[in-house]
């Protein structure tokens, strides 16, 4: 019976959207929220507009009382509280649309060059209403009788400008930034494949040397011993595990990018034999390296041999490179974390990684060697993330002591 915590997995991978469906929601939700700011933006323009014209109506009002009273008191309470409140231009007219003379007392908030003749300041002013006519319709000022006495033109503030366009210039920088940084990202992203692939390629080259050294080494030998029958036949046995050797590397990465197949195994098996293997080899290192088992042998999972193989290798390799004394142990563990998952550990004894390696460790590229592609963890980190649905992750390092790796599996995919 699954868990919570599978349910949930099985859920988020049943709903996962493809890449064009997740490219899509993004794109309405941008234009969604592009029309929102737009919409929301346009509302508080208006609530403006109006209160705008409220002030103007007010204004109109009272000068409107001004004129009619001729009151003094009035004139002085409109200079000194009304104008100073109102930030947007106003022209008075009479009813004709002429501007009113002088023009700096019957204009609010517009610039007027006094230099200019009265006329070419006259005309400025009426292009000005022109223009306003266009945006708002103007207040009237009638006497007792409803004789047209004066207009007011007027047009929103400055500021209203601005919000109004402000959302656009907003959405603009934004798509600008965002346009940059896909550019920078692409380029990075292109630079890393770029990586990989050299590093792969130099991988392959570097793991299908050994073997093919070795048979050339083993077709003079055989020159050599061509009249020895049992050395001929010890040679050919040698041979055979140098194609056999080969045959794993080209399955190895044959199955990179493709779905390997999966298949029950043992772990401790398929663990043992790969510490076999290595232990072989640990004398023509020139150290004192002993491997350390604690494996359940009853631990099985469904994995696939030639990849996980390839992890284990890999992580046995970096920590017997990590080790720089003469004597140092690598410890692998093999244990049941829960009822779904599995814990795999390789602890060494060597130098131990700084801050920096542990955030950068698994970057593809990204090696401590003085000689390596940086390929070894990030292939890791795919086989097992990827493939194998689990996780690997650097548990514990302390620089001068050592390093732990962890992986977790699950059972059954």
């Amino acid at each position: 019976m699954k868990t919570f915590k599978g349910k949930i997995s099985d859920f988020i991978i049943h709903w996962s959207l493809s890449k064009w469906q997740l490219k899509i929601f993004l794109s309405v939700t941008a234009f969604g929220i592009f029309i929102t700011v737009i919409l929301y933006t346009q509302s508080l323009v208006q609530e403006m507009i109006d209160i705008e014209q409220k002030t103007v109506k007010f204004y109109a009002d009272i000068y409107k009382r001004y004129t009619d009273i001729n009151s003094f008191e009035d004139y002085k309470f409109l200079i000194d509280n009304i104008i100073p409140t109102i930030s947007f231009p106003i022209i008075m007219t009479d009813k004709d649309d002429n501007p009113l003379y002088p023009f700096e007392q019957n204009t609010i908030n517009i610039k007027i060059d006094t230099t200019l003749t009265i006329e070419q300041q006259r005309e400025y002013l009426k292009k000005y209403i022109n223009k306003m006519k266009e945006a708002y319709p103007p207040i009237i000022i009638e006497d007792k009788d409803g004789k047209l006495l004066q207009k007011f033109y007027y047009s929103h503030s400055f500021l209203i400008d601005k919000l109004r366009y402000f959302p656009f210039i907003e959405i603009l920088i934004v798509a600008t930034f965002v346009v940059i940084g896909y550019i920078a990202f692409s380029t990075i992203r292109r630079n890393e494949e770029s990586k990989v692939w050299v590093g792969m390629s130099k991988e392959a080259a570097h793991q299908l040397g050994t073997p093919l050294s070795s048979l050339m080494a083993w077709i003079e030998i055989l020159k050599i011993n061509k009249n020895d029958p049992s050395a001929i036949s010890e040679t050919i046995d040698e041979m055979e595990n140098d194609i056999d050797r080969m045959k794993i590397i080209a399955t190895r990465f044959s199955k990179i990018g493709s779905k390997p197949e999966m298949e029950i195994k043992n772990l401790s098996v398929v663990i043992e034999q790969i510490c076999v293997y290595f232990e072989k080899r640990l004398p023509h290192i020139g150290r004192q390296i002993e491997i350390i088992r604690h494996l359940d042998a009853s631990i099985e999972s469904s994995i696939n041999p030639d990849l996980f193989q390839w992890v284990i290798e890999n992580l046995l390799k970096n920590a017997t490179e990590a080790i720089e004394n003469k004597r140092g142990k690598v410890t692998i563990e093999l244990t049941n974390k829960n009822e779904d998952d599995i814990i795999i550990s390789v602890a060494d004894t060597g130098k131990g990684l700084t801050s920096k390696q542990k955030r950068q460790i698994f970057f593809p590229g990204y090696t401590t060697k003085k000689r390596g592609w940086g390929l070894g963890l990030s292939l890791c980190k795919r086989i097992i993330e990827d493939y194998h649905k689990g996780s690997i992750y650097l548990k514990d390092t302390t620089l001068g002591k050592g390093s732990v790796f962890v992986i977790e599996l699950p059972h059954s995919i």
